[in-house]
């Protein structure tokens, strides 16, 4: 977990990566942003960044998903949200 600044973005400008897409949403305090990006190398992959307020600081969560390991994760993200979806129903 990265508190203060986006470190991430300093890491990724380090790199010299792409920005292939971007999209961002917003709720409440917190933020997500999903970027595709690629690598100089041409392996595209996955960032998910959660920014959120936290006092007076922002926290930040990472997650990488290489695009060799997209399909499986997103094969569990769809089932983890179905499960949810069912179990609010149920409620």
């Amino acid at each position: 977990m990265f508190t203060g600044t986006y470190h991430y973005k300093v890491m990724e400008k380090q790199h010299n990566n792409k920005d292939i897409f971007k999209e961002r949403a917003t709720f409440g305090n917190k933020t997500y942003f999903f970027d595709v990006k690629e690598s100089v190398k041409g392996a595209k992959f996955l960032v998910i960044n959660e920014s959120r307020k936290v006092g007076d600081k922002n926290e930040y969560s990472r997650i990488l998903v290489f695009e060799s390991h997209l399909e499986a994760f997103t094969e569990a993200l769809r089932k983890a949200s179905e499960f949810l979806h069912k179990a609010v129903q149920e409620t």
